[in-house]
């Protein structure tokens, strides 16, 4: 689909090393170029230090691309950025403008090329010293995960979902740039935030209208029996996402659930108990044996153990 395309990718950690991983599964060919001594934090320092699954994370983003290293300090480091440049149609930047400067990647330095770029960086009205978490508390989208938590410690959630969709929301500037780079034949750039990414996409789902409403409990997290996770006897979880009126009658009657068609919106203990009772009787295995080759909206969820 892509292929082609050339893209250089001068980021690093996650959002951008994303964007290159999805322009990349596309079919552009997308080099990596890292300094030689300090590489990605996610393969090499302080992150892989202390939680090796960031490597994991680094492998998995950037298995198809090709990675090449270079002394960020050598004194022709610039014409080896601008020989990787050449037949190149887009860059992805995350730099310090110092770094910028030395490697010739400034505005100055590439405004004469067709060339499209994005720039990524935190937000444009707050702080940028941010990370994930702090994305999405900013953006107010953390106060739905502690909404109904009063413990002193609550963990946060696994996905960097601010992150995930900053990747993909750069990978898509990009390509609407190197589109516009490609019709004008000139240099086309744009600075893309995390902060701002993320109240961008993810405000339609719990709109101010809904935030005014104070509104904490909706289908996706929790609100109604027909859409939940229930433990099975042998202590692993049932996914169930029975919304729609026939697999709920389907389900009901596959399990013999007490609970009507009409009630599986209902918000009460009573109505998610007549669902728990049921799957706290079944193993895994039960469960999935008694629903095979039914269209039922329900999965299991095993543990890790």
């Amino acid at each position: 689909m892509l292929e082609g395309i050339k893209i250089l990718d001068f980021t690093h950690r996650l959002p951008g090393p994303l964007a290159g991983k999805i322009l990349c599964d596309m079919g552009a060919e997308v080099i990596k170029v890292e300094d030689i001594k300090h590489k990605d934090p996610f393969l090499s320092g302080m992150f892989s230090e202390f939680d090796q699954s960031f490597e994991n994370w680094y492998e998995e983003l950037n298995k198809n691309k090709q990675v090449i290293r270079l002394d960020f300090k050598s004194p022709t480091i610039k014409q080896e950025v601008k020989k990787l440049l050449e037949n190149c149609q887009g860059l992805l930047l995350s730099l310090s403008p110092k770094l910028k400067a030395s490697l010739g990647l400034t505005d100055e330095h590439l405004n004469h090329l067709p060339l499209a770029v994005v720039e990524l960086e935190a937000s444009s009205t707050h702080n940028k010293a941010m990370h994930d978490l702090n994305a999405l508390a900013i953006s107010g989208f953390l106060s739905l995960h502690v909404a109904h938590e009063d413990a002193p410690i609550i963990a946060p959630p696994f996905m960097p979902v601010a992150g995930i969709a900053f990747g993909q929301q750069v990978a898509t500037q990009l390509l609407a740039n190197i589109i516009q780079s490609t019709r004008t034949k000139g240099f086309v750039k744009s600075v893309s935030y995390l902060h701002d990414t993320a109240e961008a996409i993810l405000h339609p789902f719990w709109s101010t209208t809904l935030r005014n409403q104070k509104k904490t409990k909706f289908l996706h997290n929790g609100a109604y029996p027909c859409y939940s996770l229930y433990r099975t006897l042998d202590a692993q979880y049932v996914a169930v996402a029975a919304v729609e009126d026939k697999f709920w009658t389907d389900l009901k009657e596959t399990f013999a659930i007490d609970l009507p068609l009409e009630r599986r919106f209902e918000t009460s203990d009573n109505a998610f108990n007549a669902v728990a009772s049921v799957f706290a009787k079944l193993t895994a295995d039960e469960i999935e044996m008694r629903a095979k080759n039914k269209e039922l909206c329900l999965s299991i969820v095993r543990k890790i153990s």
